[in-house]
């Protein structure tokens, strides 16, 4: 445990449960509905509303290999490819071979997908997918309907929630081991203030961090809280550096700031175009599956044709579509378009790419269990190795269900454990600050994401990435400052306060991360570095927050995630999810063992300390 802590009032009150879910979204509904129905007193805290998370955004759909023809291992295929050769084939494996019987079960849950005449479930295609493979409800309104199924059980089966209330920091034990969290409820209800859940399994399914940019489809509540809790309590972070841009999300002018109307990757599945404002569609050429290349390659090309025509957004033509079509498939888009003053059925879409979706997270192995003792981590929050260094479009929810599942079994497996932590203990290692983090000033956040989006966009390189880790730094300097050219007013414990100073934290390990890989793979574009490197950077960045609190960085040996040891020394042949037996690995697939950034790297990061060689 690092010790280090958000500066907050003392828990005013305190409950007891076997595990504590902080997040709503499909990640942490699943989970939670799973240990409840094995009898485990479970609590769900979350930021918001149930069903104010991402989950309920996403629009395109949920890829599983349901249709006939299709199979997991052509799945495998796909997301192998769009990951760019840092996914890690244990994890696909697990989630294409159980994702299909996982939507099923969501079926069972009460999810109504859109169907065909004969009954079967509809799919569809989306970038980087060679078959269809999607499946969708309500038109484009998957997330909203996979989120009133999961709220509508989890209110059936009266599970103890927590809304309104944002998670702070990790409880600990005199062993070191997760003994619940702290939070603060907003607003009035049973509780308010700051107070703790106290269990010995916590499992963070807090959603993204697409709120560190200006301009994101993530809702306002996706501020990275769970990683930052995560690094505070010392556990590893991997893949920060590769933050997915949708390639088409709605351009609303520039300096359009927060969320944006995103535009889903399905609307070119059915067949809309790419084009400039000649008509031109700039995709043909550039990839054998043009508008349905990965999103990485698409946000590049998008990137590329505005620089090169001087422009700030291009076009999504699907005006051939049609009104009936527009208004039966994609209604929620129609709306939103329109809602602008864009009609989509009489005049192209202009759009740009937008932060959206973070392939790295917490580090987990395929339980979902991170290098701290009792924590686990799921969805969007975490990294079980799947996406790699792009995510295949619509996998995120199937992830979220396969290893929700995975991690509930894990929970119910161990039980209450005997040991639910002593209130006295638990709620004193809460409050036992040896290190508080200053406080960031509310209106940070605009100065963090305008930061961000400058220097560490869709295009990167040295110089930006450096100017953005000297401005971070500076940011963080006000925090506690008291005199001198930096001082300001002491921030307020508070909401703002607490979700700035998660975007700064969060902010600075993405930017450790982006400059130490030298190279540019999937998400991740040097502008400075413009090849792939599989000799040197096939392999994964694994980062954790040291004691003067500066991001520590090293490099695994191969694509595959190294083990997850929670329980002391494990023996060398441990894999990721303790006595499962890998599959075989394709050409190149590394040991996954730690090895150190190289310290004579010329553009070795000055804020990011290195790890000795093991």
């Amino acid at each position: 445990m690092t010790g280090i802590r958000l500066t907050a009032p003392a828990p005013g009150w305190a409950i007891d449960a076997d595990v504590v879910v902080v997040g709503s979204g499909v990640a942490g509904l699943t989970t939670a509905l799973r240990c409840a129905a094995a009898g485990l007193a479970t609590v769900v805290v979350t930021k918001a509303r149930l069903d104010d998370g991402s989950t309920r955004w996403a629009q395109g759909g949920i890829a599983a290999a349901l249709g006939e023809g299709d199979t997991p291992e052509q799945h495998l295929d796909d997301t192998l490819v769009a990951g760019a050769g840092l996914c890690d084939e244990t994890a696909v494996r697990t989630l294409v071979t159980e994702g299909p019987g996982a939507v099923r079960r969501l079926i069972d849950t009460g999810a109504r997908f859109d169907t065909t005449e004969a009954g079967a479930i509809a799919l569809t295609r989306e970038g980087g997918h060679h078959r269809r493979r999607i499946a969708h409800a309500g038109g484009d309104a998957t997330g909203a309907e996979i989120s009133r199924a999961l709220v509508d059980a989890v209110r059936a089966a009266a599970l103890r929630t927590i809304e309104n209330a944002l998670v702070l920091d990790l409880l600990t034990d005199a062993e070191g081991r997760t003994a619940g969290v702290t939070l603060h409820v907003m607003g009035e209800g049973q509780h308010d203030g700051v107070g703790a859940v106290r269990a010995p399994a916590v499992v963070l399914a807090t959603g993204g961090m697409g709120q560190v940019f200006s301009a994101t489809t993530n809702p306002p509540v996706s501020t990275g809280d769970g990683v930052a809790l995560a690094l505070r309590a010392g556990a590893e972070v991997s893949d920060l550096e590769f933050v997915q841009f949708h390639p088409t999300v709605l351009f609303l002018g520039a300096g359009s700031e927060g969320q944006q109307p995103l535009v889903s990757e399905a609307v070119r599945g059915e067949g809309a175009h790419l084009v400039d404002a000649s008509g031109t569609r700039f995709m043909l050429g550039q990839h054998e599956l043009a508008e349905l290349a990965p999103r990485d390659i698409v946000a590049k090309a998008i990137t590329r044709q505005m620089h090169l025509t001087g422009t700030e957004h291009m076009y999504l033509d699907a005006r051939h579509f049609g009104a009936e079509m527009w208004e039966r498939r994609f209604p929620t888009i129609l709306a939103a378009c329109r809602a602008h003053g864009i009609d989509p059925v009489t005049e192209p879409i202009p759009v740009a790419p937008a932060a959206h979706y973070a392939s790295g997270g917490v580090r987990t192995d395929l339980r979902g269990r991170t290098t701290v003792p009792g924590l686990y981590a799921c969805g969007e929050a975490a990294c079980t190795g799947v996406h790699g260094a792009n995510r295949l479009a619509s996998n995120s929810l199937l992830e979220g269900l396969v290893f929700a599942e995975r991690i509930a079994a894990d929970v119910v497996a161990a039980g209450p454990r005997g040991r639910t932590p002593d209130p006295s203990a638990a709620v004193a290692s809460g409050n036992a600050v040896t290190d508080p983090v200053p406080l960031l000033a509310a209106e940070s956040r605009t100065a963090i994401q305008r930061i961000m989006s400058r220097g560490v966009g869709v295009i990167r390189s040295a110089d930006s990435l450096a100017a953005a880790a000297e401005q971070l730094e500076a940011l963080g300097r006000t925090a506690g400052a008291d005199d001198g050219e930096d001082a300001v007013k002491d921030a307020v414990p508070g909401v703002e306060a607490w979700e700035a100073t998660n975007l700064l934290l969060v902010s600075r390990v993405l930017v450790a991360a982006a400059r130490a890989r030298e190279e540019t793979r999937g998400c991740h574009w040097r502008e400075d570095r413009p090849d792939r490197d599989d000799t040197a950077w096939r392999r994964h960045l694994v980062v954790r927050t040291g004691p003067d609190r500066q991001p520590v960085v090293r490099r695994t040996e191969g694509p595959d995630l190294p083990s997850v040891r929670t329980e002391g020394p494990a023996s060398p042949s441990v894999h990721r999810d303790g006595p499962a037996t890998p599959p075989a690995t394709r050409p190149g697939a590394g040991a996954g063992t730690a090895a150190a950034v190289p310290t004579d790297s010329p553009n070795r990061p000055a804020d990011a300390h290195q790890e000795p060689q093991p």
